[in-house]
This record gives C-alpha cells, structure tokens and sequence, in this order.
C-alpha cells in the first residue's frame, strides 16, 4: 500500500512558489469525484454522506471533490449544494483537501457559490465551463477571471464538453493559468490525448492537468499530469490512488499494471451516463447511497449485469 501525498495549500504561498518555478499543487494524486448519498425520498443523507466521507480518507484517497457532476450538483438546490460543502469540509476537517464544485452556466451564480464555498473553508474550487450558452473562448476568459477575483482560493478549470457543449481550447486553458494568480490548473475530460499534450506542450509547467477519465490516468501522468480527478475511487479509492502514486513513485509499470487491471470496470462505469453506474456499484457494495434525482433513472437491467459482472472480475464484493 502507497501512502498518501497530497497537500493543501494557501493560495499566497502557491502563487509564490509558482514565481519561484517551484512545484505545488493543491493536490497530487486520486481525489474522488464523490456520489451524493440520498435517502428514500430523495433528500440528502448527510448521515451516510459522512460514512462515505471517512472511508474514503482510511482507504487512501488524496482529495475531496464535493458537489460535481458525479455529486448531482445540477439537481441540487443551491442551498442542499452549500450544505454540502460546509458539511464536508466540517467532517474532513483538514485531513485532506476539500474541493468544492461551484460552476455553473450563469457567472453571478458561480460568484455566489464560489463565496459562500470560500467562507467554509475549502482548499480549492472545480469550475466547470458554462453549459448551453455556449461561449466565446473570449467569454470563458471573462467568465473565469470575474468568478476568479471575487475569491481568493485556488480554482481547476473544468473541461468536459460532452456534458456542456464547449471546450476551453488549450491556449486559453495556458492564458487563464498563467495570467490568474488563482487559477492554477484544470480537469480534462475531453478524452482527447492529444489536447492534453497540447496543454502540455503550451504551458511550461504553468498548469496543474488532473484526467477526468478514469482510463487515461497512467497516460495523462506519462505527460506531466498531476494525478485524477475520479469515479472509480468511489468503489476502488486505495487503487485508484495507487494508479498515481506508483507512476510518481517511478513504478511505471505497476501503474500500467493497475490501469489496464480495472479497466474494464472503468469502462462498465460510464456504459450509462454518469453517475448512474456508480450509484448502483456502491449500493451492490453495501454502501446504501440511495436512488437518483430525475431525469436521471436507474441503469437498465442488462447494464447492471455488465457492471455486476466487471465488479466481479475486479474483486470487488457484492451483497
């Protein structure tokens, strides 16, 4: 077993050590994209959200991302949302980094949430780009750097057009991290290795790059990726940190190991929209998290197999 490495940062000492070409980050490693428990009818268990909360921090994990798209934050009111994170933040209680999910396609919005996350004490914010506006690459400039300067915590850009319609283009992605002194880094989801080597390749070490994909992690890593923002840690959290940390620890091969070793879980995962399966892995686990809000649905009966079945192979065990 790997230990954890992962470090919470104040923002004046990170952008200092940025300056001095140092290397910092709000964290390295697996940090889960962590589910929403729910009770019966579908109001928010906090009771299990804390159960879930403490095993993912005795099972390894790097970071806390609360109340992203695998947190059902578009189905959450905003107040249910900042609860949330308080109440994450409260029970972590700097253990480990807290990253709060605050976007949204409206700025003002994204402003409120990034405050009032702010005032809970978080370690960081995940700003996913507006979704259905569909904007500018000039717009999602000025939708960062206003949301940017009415906090003072370090943010990770959010790149996932498949959910919102709009890519951050690498060169804005490289602009908005070297020319914000809080943003510092960004979750690419886009899937594209190739953009990520792009970032990459622009950014001189200016960008902190977490994979959103829960199958490109040794492959991000490969070319200077800081480490995952996951799904999988929420069923395999020590795994999943270990993916990152053998690859940092300069075991390539036990990390391509793990990679190619749950891959096909990883895959069964995202055979419905996220976080669909996911849910449904844990409840087969045990872990009790409870239905999902419409429009989202429970999985179809022969995807549920696939995923039963993946879940096996992994060694994962059902009740």
């Amino acid at each position: 077993m790997l230990a954890p490495f992962c470090m919470s940062v104040n923002i004046s000492e990170y952008t200092k050590k940025r300056k001095d070409c140092e290397s910092m980050s709000i964290f390295t490693g697996a940090g889960v994209a962590l589910v929403t428990p729910m009770k019966e009818d579908l109001s928010v268990n906090y009771e299990k959200l804390e159960e879930i909360l403490e095993y993912q921090i005795s099972h390894g994990t790097d970071a806390i991302i609360i109340c992203g798209t695998t947190g059902e934050a578009s189905t959450l009111s905003d107040e249910e949302h900042l609860e949330c994170i308080r109440f994450a933040v409260e029970v972590v209680k700097k253990r480990i980094p807290v990253i709060a999910g605050t976007g949204s396609n409206c700025t003002d919005s994204a402003i409120y949430l990034s405050k009032e996350a702010q005032k809970y004490g978080v370690d960081g914010l995940l700003l996913v780009t507006p979704y259905y506006n569909k904007a500018t690459q000039n717009g999602l400039k000025a939708h960062y750097q206003k949301i940017a300067s009415n906090v003072s915590v370090p943010i990770i850009l959010y790149n996932v057009p498949s959910r919102t319609g709009t890519k951050i283009a690498p060169q804005t992605v490289v602009d908005l991290c070297r020319e914000v002194p809080n943003i510092v880094g960004v979750k690419d989801a886009t899937g594209d290795i190739s953009e990520v080597a792009q970032v990459m390749s622009l950014s001189d070490g200016a960008v902190d790059l977490y994979s959103g994909n829960d199958d490109q992690i040794t492959a991000v890593m490969s070319l200077g990726g800081k480490g995952v923002i996951s799904v999988l840690s929420n069923v395999l959290p020590q795994q999943t940190h270990d993916i990152v940390a053998s690859y940092m620890a300069g075991d390539v091969e036990k990390s391509r190991e793990l990679q190619l070793k749950y891959f096909e879980l990883i895959q069964a995962l995202f055979c419905e929209v996220n976080p669909i399966p996911v849910k449904e892995a844990m409840n087969r686990m045990g872990m009790n998290v409870g239905g999902l809000r419409l429009p989202l649905t429970q999985m179809e009966p022969a995807n549920a197999q696939r995923l039963c079945d993946a879940m096996k192979r992994a060694g994962i065990e059902i009740q």
